[in-house]
């Protein structure tokens, strides 16, 4: 049998979510072919020949994009078996299945996968999916197979801030997450669990994707101290065996204080950049969103971060229902105080709360108030802003970050555009000076894709 696996967006990486399920149905017997939209065209060959052809969906934008290939490819093989898996996909089940969707995977999705396989290729294949929409079982992974896919200089880069960048490469350790965050779409389907990649896999992965050129890793984990002790032997084996590369991780701001004495030896074996999803510095937001974390928290891990020498890529949703004018100013203050200007992602000051199917945020009551009818074009909750000026503001800063990836001009030039915008809302607000040198202007490593 053939099987396309499609992928439409993952952040700039090649992604794990193709290679790892590929070594599973090679492994079962499947011919495999792996799409990646991203950075290629979908191929109608291809997809005439399938049998199953299964589309990755692990975040919205990806759903949202594949969402247009879907129907493309019911229309070039109407007799194919259509598959979603990934995070995204039960969360919106019901509007993947009139769309011709199949079949749903969620959750731990390789086994589930290689059992659709199995069932397609027997004699009476059930009308109904057995297969569980949402598997949390604990799976023996197999080494990604990452043959079919582009190679990696196809994808995001690292910038070393000096003109200099490396080759990056991606792998997972952990999936899920023992936090349940509001706002975060994990939490419908893992609801506080993570499962782990066993190390050797992981190492396996890594090796691979050095032997093709990778000279940084990013580590794709949604929190890479859910686990320290399995997180911490595999960039020390990592370090020991290939000391020339260097990694990424995201860290939740509590697990940053919590364990802190952990951080220098992530320096040590070649970590530059964490990223830490912060989302707001108003703690009525962050009690919210329920992210475990203060305002307070923020500033002490900043501070904890370079102390050790670690970069803090600093990751936000700048624009809530709750956010206010003085708030967003507030917000910039504290970015500039903390001398993060120019380690903030131009992206990050226009973030606006996403309301996904399935969202915690709606056992909220006042959430309940705000949010309108399930938009499926959009596969959200929309809603407004009760000050009309600012979703204004959310449109002008969207427009100046748009502005300024076209141009390439530096963040903190970004930063005082996006100051000024902010202002008008609220008159007599003192600006940095443009001549005050607060702003460091140290090289600054960074992911070339423009999300982070």
């Amino acid at each position: 049998m053939n099987v396309v696996l499609i992928s439409t967006y993952e952040l700039g990486h090649q992604p794990f979510g193709l290679a790892s399920p590929a070594a599973w149905l090679k492994r079962a017997g499947a011919n495999v072919v792996c799409l990646d939209l991203a950075v290629q065209s979908l191929s109608a060959g291809a997809i005439a020949a399938a049998d199953l052809v299964a589309f990755y969906l692990p975040m919205h934008t990806a759903t949202r994009l594949a969402t247009a290939v879907i129907r493309q490819v019911r229309m070039l093989n109407p007799e194919a078996h259509l598959c979603c898996y990934g995070l995204y996909a039960p969360l919106n089940e019901r509007y993947l299945r009139r769309l011709g969707i199949n079949t749903v995977l969620g959750g731990e999705f390789e086994s589930g996968l290689a059992s659709l396989y199995r069932r397609l290729g027997s004699a009476r294949p059930a009308d109904n999916q057995p297969e569980p929409i949402i598997s949390l079982a604990r799976q023996q992974f197999e080494r990604p197979d990452r043959s079919g896919l582009p190679v990696l200089t196809a994808y995001a880069w690292l910038q070393l801030g000096d003109g200099r960048r490396r080759t990056a490469g991606y792998t997972e350790a952990t999936r899920g997450c023992k936090h349940t965050c509001r706002h975060c779409p994990i939490v419908p389907v893992y609801n506080g669990r993570f499962r782990v990649v066993q190390r050797e896999v992981v190492l396996d992965d890594v090796r691979q994707q050095v032997a093709a050129g990778a000279q940084h890793i990013t580590f794709g984990d949604p929190d890479f101290f859910n686990g320290p002790g399995h997180a911490i032997p595999i960039v020390e084996a990592l370090h020991a065996e290939f000391p020339q590369v260097t990694y990424d991780v995201t860290i939740k701001i509590e697990h940053l204080l919590k364990y802190a004495n952990r951080l220098p030896r992530l320096r040590e074996t070649g970590c530059l950049l964490v990223t830490s999803a912060v989302e707001a510095v108003d703690d009525r937001i962050l009690a919210i969103f329920n992210k475990g974390h203060t305002r307070a928290d923020f500033i002490e891990a900043v501070t904890l971060l370079r102390d050790v020498g670690l970069t803090l890529n600093p990751t936000f949703v700048t624009f809530s229902p709750w956010t206010t004018a003085e708030g967003y100013l507030d917000f910039l203050s504290l970015l500039y105080e903390l001398d993060l200007v120019d380690s903030v992602s131009p992206i990050q000051y226009a973030i606006r709360l996403l309301i996904p199917a399935g969202s915690k945020l709606l056992e909220l009551p006042e959430v309940q108030a705000l949010a309108d009818d399930f938009d499926e074009a959009a596969l959200a909750y929309p809603w407004a802003h009760p000050e009309p000026a600012m979703d204004e503001l959310y449109e002008t800063v969207f427009g100046l970050v748009k502005a300024q990836q076209r141009s390439g001009e530096p963040r903190r030039v970004l930063f005082r555009r996006v100051w000024q915008a902010a202002a008008t809302l609220v008159p007599g607000r003192r600006r940095p000076d443009k001549n005050d040198q607060k702003i460091t202007a140290e090289p600054i490593p960074a992911l070339s894709e423009a999300w982070y």
